[in-house]
């Protein structure tokens, strides 16, 4: 789109002619210039740009008087304008040169000599022209008033040229040579580049000299206020600049200065230290590339940059970390086996697991360290082995609970990227033991948790590898760390829920729950003067005879491992403590008397119960095996009129409930041989119940025990008195063998049972798990077939029958 308007030139003053005041009366039409974008004041010259083919006909058709209008449009984007687009007060002006252009527009400079009014439109095409009336100023009154606005549109003016960088310093002066006020305010509005077209043509069109030079002041005020606060921004920021280069070059030089001396600040000197603890780590070659690497961009950042703290925080672990440093000493297995049987009583097939890997340890430094697992119920010494096992290495000993770890991030760690980001457990506890070797009980593994947040259990299995954690990778670090040389000790109540490929990686281990002989022993030697310590009494004011620790394990405890007993005895200790602080002065001897009057009465009577309950005939006592140990399982059955019904219940797992229909079908099927007849079900129902109904029950080994049960109940024959049995039924009446044997066993023995019915293969498990010690007092019974069972479990003559009935009565009187 064409435009007329190109920029406005400094205008210069020109002399008000006496022919312009002659033309001034003129009403004739002349050519009518419409204008986009600018306003020509009297007195001012203006370049202009005529491109539009009605304009330059305009030109072209002046003679040789070059009079013309020049108005404003009050749409610039007009092309074609008719008077209604026009300002209706314009300026006279006089055209004094012409230009060709290159592009066929022309270039016109014009003067304006006066105010004018546009009247009527004597033509349209092919250019515009009008007539007009001149508009005269209404010159002020010379006032003080009137001499003082004037003077300080003028210093005004002079303020804006002086800070504007566009404006030419001899605006100021033909500015104060001007006197007439009008010529004035019209020069400075036709100087003004910040002015708008409306604000100009306002001007243009205000005859009142007063008036128009109030304007021009508010104007001028304006532009002044907004220049200060531009130079005052513009001042701030470049001291900003300056102050921070001014500081960048104080502290080069001060760096240079200090350097000159010796002498270092905190942060050079914190560098200085963590590239000697890089330099001394012993990492590996590209690890120490790049903490290098990474110690260089932090000497060159700002101590108050946002990365500073996170850069340096990475840094200090890696140059921390023990990547050479290990345990120091030869393996003694000698001590080593002294401080294992001084510590834990019994273990033996643990305690030769240990000392054959470091024996192996010995001849062989540098093997890779086995993952152990002990596998046990509660309380029998699994966490304190492993202090015991990292005693006897001479080797530091950490520990890490994972009981209801549920973030993959506890093991592996956060990538830097994350706020708060930290190296995972495994990571921060070798920086706090200080060495690679150290012995790393991972606790209750078997309790790992798992949810959005990622599987703790998959992120071990890349830890507890032989053949992979040599490169461990932590995400906060990313950078390969050996802990082959750690070793690892976890620890379990059951192996159920631990996961197939983590469960692959480590050697289990099971430590089986204690006899009572073995509690006893335990209970003298570690738990009593344990207690009798922490309770503030001395052993000369206790006295604890065996029967009384006796006592208090079989009929006060029914636990596989001895934290009970610790805490019963706790209780008694706390018990003599009160008496002393009381003003007691003589020793108190724990007798069974005193053990009832501090503990109550009795709590558990397992061997009386089996005594009790076998009375009847229809109840025989199985064996099964729980997490926190072995324990007796009462299977009762019993019969009523009806039609060959059978009702089983107790809250029972399917295959329990299986096994109960092949205990029945087989006894259905060998019923003459048992001496029953062979449609014995055909007039009466059976029940089988396994009481603690509560507690949820599956499993085939209590199938020997269901038969059992049966049989008892239908040949009316009461089991033989503490006599136990576990095994698998099949249909055909052979006995299978089933898990948990050492369980098992030491929970009948717990119980008072004194003999004992166990599948002939599982004879091997006996040989190899339990000790001699351990059987004594008990009678082991092998069977193959459900025939042998019962042979044992059920008397055979009236002889048999009454002898059970004495030993029953001797049980039950013992403990009245």
């Amino acid at each position: 789109m064409p435009n007329d308007f190109v920029s406005v030139i400094q205008p210069t003053a020109s002399k008000n002619t006496e022919e312009g005041g002659a033309e001034a009366s003129d009403r004739r039409p002349i050519p009518v210039l419409p204008v986009r974008d600018t306003v020509l004041f009297p007195h001012a010259v203006l370049p202009l740009t005529v491109g539009r083919e009605s304009s330059i006909q305009l030109i072209q058709s002046l003679g040789e008087e070059k009079t013309i209008l020049v108005v404003a449009q009050r749409d610039a984007r007009q092309d074609s304008p008719v008077a209604a687009d026009l300002f209706a007060t314009g300026t006279r002006a006089t055209v004094h040169k012409v230009v060709k252009m290159p592009n066929q527009s022309l270039f016109v400079f014009t003067e304006g000599n006066e105010r004018v009014h546009v009247g009527e439109f004597a033509q349209l095409t092919p250019f515009m022209m009008a007539e007009y009336v001149a508009i005269p100023d209404v010159e002020p009154q010379q006032s003080p008033e009137a001499e003082a606005l004037q003077r300080n549109v003028v210093s005004q003016f002079q303020q804006i040229v002086t800070s504007s960088p566009t404006l030419s310093d001899d605006l100021q002066t033909i500015a104060i040579n001007i006197d007439e006020p009008g010529r004035l305010a019209d020069f400075i509005a036709s100087s003004l580049p910040f002015l708008t077209t409306s604000d100009k043509q306002e001007l243009l069109e205000t005859p009142d000299v007063s008036a128009r030079l109030e304007r021009i002041n508010k104007h001028l005020a304006k532009e002044l206020e907004v220049q200060q606060l531009r130079n005052k921004i513009q001042t701030e920021v470049q001291d900003s600049v300056q102050s921070s280069q001014r500081d960048y070059y104080l502290r080069e030089q001060l760096k240079a200065i200090q350097k000159e001396l010796g002498d270092q600040d905190d942060t050079q000197k914190d560098i200085a230290e963590l590239k000697e603890k890089i330099e001394t780590a012993g990492m590996p070659e590209d690890v120490k590339k790049d903490a290098l690497k990474e110690l260089g961009r932090l000497s060159r950042m700002n101590p108050a940059a946002a990365d500073y703290s996170l850069t340096r925080n990475y840094v200090e672990w890696l140059a921390v970390l023990p990547w050479g440093k290990t345990s120091s000493g030869e393996v003694d297995i000698l001590k080593a086996k002294g401080i294992l049987d001084e510590d834990h009583y019994g273990l033996k097939k643990v305690k030769d697991r240990i000392l054959d890997y470091l024996s192996v340890r010995r001849l062989k430094p540098d093997m890779k360290g086995p993952i152990l697992c002990f596998v046990g119920p509660p309380g029998v010494g699994k966490t304190s082995l492993g202090r015991s096992i990292a005693k006897a290495l001479d080797r530091k000993f950490s520990r890490i609970s994972l009981g209801g770890m549920h973030d993959e991030a506890e093991i592996r760690g956060h990538r830097r990227t994350y706020i708060g980001a930290l190296p995972g457990q495994i990571i921060q506890h070798l920086k706090r033991v200080e060495v690679k070797d150290p012995v790393f009980m991972l606790d209750e593994i078997d309790k790992l948790g798992r949810d959005f947040r990622g599987d703790p259990a998959s992120a071990l299995l890349e830890t507890l590898d032989p053949e992979q954690n040599n490169t461990f990778r932590d995400n906060y670090l990313d950078q390969p760390f050996d802990l082959s040389k750690v070793l690892f000790i976890c620890t379990a109540n059951q192996l159920d829920t631990i996961p197939g490929p983590l469960l692959d990686r480590m050697e289990i281990i099971e430590l089986t729950g204690y006899t009572e002989e073995e509690k006893v022993n335990i209970a003298i030697k570690y738990l009593i003067p344990r207690q009798i310590k922490e309770n503030g009494i001395t052993e000369e004011q206790i006295e604890f005879p065996k029967e009384s620790v006796h006592l208090i394990a079989r009929h006060y405890t029914r636990e596989a491992g001895v934290r009970k007993l610790e805490q019963q005895i706790g209780t008694v200790c706390r018990k003599v403590a009160r008496k002393m602080a009381e003003g007691q002065t003589e020793k108190v001897v724990i007798t069974p008397e005193v053990v009832h009057e501090f503990l109550g009465g009795i709590k558990v009577r397992v061997d009386t119960e089996i005594a009790e309950r076998t009375k009847r005939s229809g109840v025989a006592v199985g064996l099964a095996w729980t997490p926190a140990g072995g324990d007796v399982l009462f299977i009762e059955a019993n019969r009523m009129k009806g039609k060959g019904g059978f009702t089983i219940t107790g809250q029972i797992g399917d295959v329990m409930k299986e096994s109960m229909q092949a205990a029945l079908t087989w006894v259905r099927s060998n019923a003459a041989s048992l001496g029953l007849d062979e449609d014995f079900t055909k007039e009466m129902d059976l029940h089988i119940h396994v009481p603690a109904g509560a507690i949820p029950k599956d499993g085939p080994s209590a199938g020997v025990t269901m038969a059992t049960a049966l049989v008892s109940l239908l040949t009316d024959t009461p089991v033989h008195p503490l006599t136990a049995m576990t095994g698998e039924i099949t249909l055909s009446g052979n006995v299978l063998p089933v898990g948990g044997i050492k369980e098992k066993f030491l929970a009948a023995k717990r119980a008072g049972v004194r003999d004992v019915i166990l599948p002939r293969d599982c004879k091997q498990q006996v040989d190899e798990d339990l000790t001699p010690d351990q059987i004594e007092g008990v009678t082991l019974h092998y069977a193959t077939r459900i025939e042998d069972v019962l042979a044992v479990a059920l008397p055979k003559t009236q002889r048999e029958k009454v002898q059970d009935e004495a030993v029953r009565e001797e049980v039950l009187q013992a403990v009245v």
